[in-house]
């Protein structure tokens, strides 16, 4: 029993480590790292917005793109085949604004039935600019300086801006664990970008250079899954020296968080399966953490259990929340998410849970993606 509990001892320190370069080393980058403000470039952009079914969100969300302050722009709307009056209202506000909007209308195909990443290479090809920026037609851009904000980032080498798509403050707890969770992914992907191995971007928020889309022939590689049309991409195409983030509050999108807890599960389960596409370090880094996160929480047990060492696990437990809290208390300040941090050790064992929840579901079967 001794050298059982010895050999967890060591285990457990060595889990401790590993959360301590993740937090203070990784995720450092991003958390106490200086936001970068840059000029606008008003550089020619085209916004790219796939809807299917979203007659309500196109109502309250268009007219927001369209009060952009930017010069060189147009708007890009891709009706996939949508069953309601999606294509109709897209139409009204285009001829109120015929050099402004265009519509793209993609028809159901067998071959790409329910493919989104069919109709958004079909709305890319359309676009007539020379830079993309992307979101979905369920985001709404936090001010009017959003495309401004996003594309002041581009240079001649930064071809890819990452953004960050947030989620409205609704009360509930699943409103503050969803966003806790969406703090956390972005954390993640802001800071492996600023090390110089960016792994994914967000579909409600990320840009980048129209010619990189064609140079990897698009989503070729991965059209049959019909997920991954943001990570899946630019975990192919982009790389340290092209891609940059933008972290500034004004080039924010916002959407509402899934209302239910079993509609977010199921996003959940879409984007872990899309994740084991990932190149072999991305899955590795990513799974290394989530592991060593589970770990942490597992292992005391029986050393607290049967008070073995328990002064050194107590301390051990106290500094890795105070590391951890401190990194994503940073994060959550430049993306304005405060308010979950009061919930942090909550919320993260939750979130730990679910994981577990959602990688167990997807390995008897296979979540549903596109509308």
């Amino acid at each position: 029993m001794e050298l059982f509990l010895l050999i967890i001892f060591y285990f457990f320190i060595s889990i401790v480590l590993i959360q301590t370069v993740y937090y203070l080393f990784i995720f450092g980058k991003f958390s106490f790292g200086k936001n970068e403000k840059n000029a606008p470039k008003h550089i020619p952009v085209s916004v790219i917005v796939c809807a299917k079914n979203e007659e309500k969100n196109i109502k309250k969300n268009l007219p927001l793109l369209i009060k952009q302050n930017y010069q060189n722009f147009e708007i890009v709307v891709i009706d996939d085949a949508s069953s309601d009056d999606t294509r109709d209202l897209i139409e009204e506000y285009q001829a109120k604004y015929p050099t402004l909007i265009k519509l793209v209308k993609v028809e159901n195909n067998e071959a790409f039935w329910g493919n989104k990443k069919f109709a958004l290479t079909l709305g890319i090809k359309a676009a007539s600019k020379e830079y993309l920026l992307l979101t979905d037609a369920d985001c709404y851009p936090s001010s009017e300086n959003w495309i401004a904000e996003m594309t002041s980032h581009f240079t001649l080498h930064k071809t890819f801006v990452l953004g960050y798509g947030a989620y409205e403050k609704e009360p509930g707890f699943l409103n503050k664990l969803i966003r806790f969770e969406t703090l956390l992914t972005a954390t993640q992907y802001f800071s492996w970008a600023k090390i110089g191995r960016p792994y994914m971007g967000v579909g409600r928020n990320l840009a980048y250079k129209k010619d990189e889309f064609f140079k990897v022939n698009g989503f070729i590689h991965h059209m049959k899954l019909r997920s991954g049309d943001d990570d899946l991409f630019i975990n192919e195409a982009a790389n340290g020296e092209k891609t940059t983030i933008s972290t500034n509050p004004e080039g924010f999108t916002y959407s509402k968080a899934k209302e239910s807890f079993g509609n977010w599960i199921m996003q959940k389960r879409r984007h872990v399966s899309t994740a084991k596409h990932y190149k072999v370090f991305d899955k590795f880094q990513l799974g290394l953490f989530f592991l060593s996160q589970f770990l942490f929480f597992i292992l005391p047990i029986p050393l607290l259990a049967l008070q073995y060492q328990w002064i050194i696990i107590l301390a051990l437990i106290a500094f890795r929340y105070l590391i951890s809290w401190l990194s994503l208390g940073f994060s959550a300040g430049k993306l304005e998410e405060k308010d979950v941090m009061y919930w942090y050790p909550i919320l993260e064992i939750i979130l730990i849970l679910t994981q577990i929840n959602v990688f167990i579901k997807n390995i008897f079967s296979k979540p549903y993606t596109w509308k």
